[in-house]
């Protein structure tokens, strides 16, 4: 296996707001080295053990480290296995080994939030592979950016109206490293995100049903779901966040249902994608 050699790098290097200086590289690469035959998720944990790169509940940050290490070899700076068990894979999807057939459109939903009461918000746990199935298939079907896993902490909630119909997904995950206005607003220093970044979480995924089509349901399902995340975010992570932000394809949508479940506009993004590091990649601008 072709490694970089230790000289080559000579400065500290920062991923996911972590700072990794040319021994963590060195480690990394040996323990790539030593383990030729395992698996890019085993990797991940080995690293995170080594580097003691933990979450605060005290659990390894493997799927964030998987992260780092693909980034980390797309600029050469280690080299990883080829990834394993490709053989699932569908053209243009990943994430997904199959879909629940039971995800077809239903029959329009057009009452009003208050015919619908009370919601039932179901908290989805990975050890429900059904329900975690369905969540994930809704959400590639019918969300416009689709599924994707990401890393770090997250949580996601079904939304079932009182007679049992299904109505909405939503997922949340960790914050974006930066961004200008919610980092402006707060007034934070840099090393004072980096520190307590953990604390804003992020609504990476909502989707109402594209057949629900019920006046106030959006905004109603925000307020629930924001009075109970904290207690969740505590019971799964060991931690309370304290604020949280979203992005809106201002293209798309208007995120009156975000205002209206008392969400403040912050600003704009810049139209840039994260991994843009070549200020070359245009993405739609988004609210936040």
């Amino acid at each position: 296996m072709d490694l970089p050699l230790a000289t080559e790098i000579s400065q500290d290097r920062i991923f996911s707001g972590r700072r990794f200086s040319p021994a963590d590289l060195e480690c990394m690469r040996t323990i790539i080295a030593g383990n030729t035959q395992a698996s890019r998720a085993h990797l991940s944990r080995l690293v995170c053990q080594a580097l003691d790169w933990r979450k605060p509940d005290g659990g390894l940050k493997a799927m964030r480290c998987r992260v780092v290490m693909l980034r980390m070899q797309e600029q050469g700076l280690i080299t990883l296995p080829p990834a394993q068990d490709k053989a699932w894979r569908k053209p243009g999807d990943a994430t997904l080994r199959f879909l629940d057939p039971d995800t077809e459109p239903q029959p329009p939903v057009t009452q009003p939030v208050h015919d619908l009461l009370p919601l039932q918000i179901t908290l989805i746990t990975a050890a429900d592979k059904a329900a975690s199935r369905r969540c994930n298939t809704f959400i590639f079907r019918y969300h416009y950016l689709g599924y994707q896993r990401t890393a770090g902490a997250q949580l996601r909630y079904r939304v079932v109206a009182a007679n049992g119909t299904e109505l909405a997904y939503l997922a949340w995950g960790s914050a974006a490293w930066k961004t200008t206005p919610r980092d402006q607003w707060i007034g934070w220093t840099a090393p004072q995100r980096q520190e307590r970044l953990h604390l804003v979480i992020n609504n990476t995924r909502f989707l109402i049903l594209p057949w629900v089509r019920s006046p106030n349901l959006a905004s109603h399902v925000l307020g629930l779901i924001c009075r109970r995340i904290p207690k969740d975010w505590n019971t799964s992570f060991g931690y309370v966040p304290v604020l949280a932000e979203t992005f809106v394809d201002a293209t798309r949508y208007t995120g009156h249902c975000y205002r209206a479940a008392n969400w403040s506009l912050l600003g704009q993004t810049t139209g840039r994608s994260k991994w843009d590091r070549y200020k070359k990649l245009e993405v739609p601008k988004k609210d936040v």
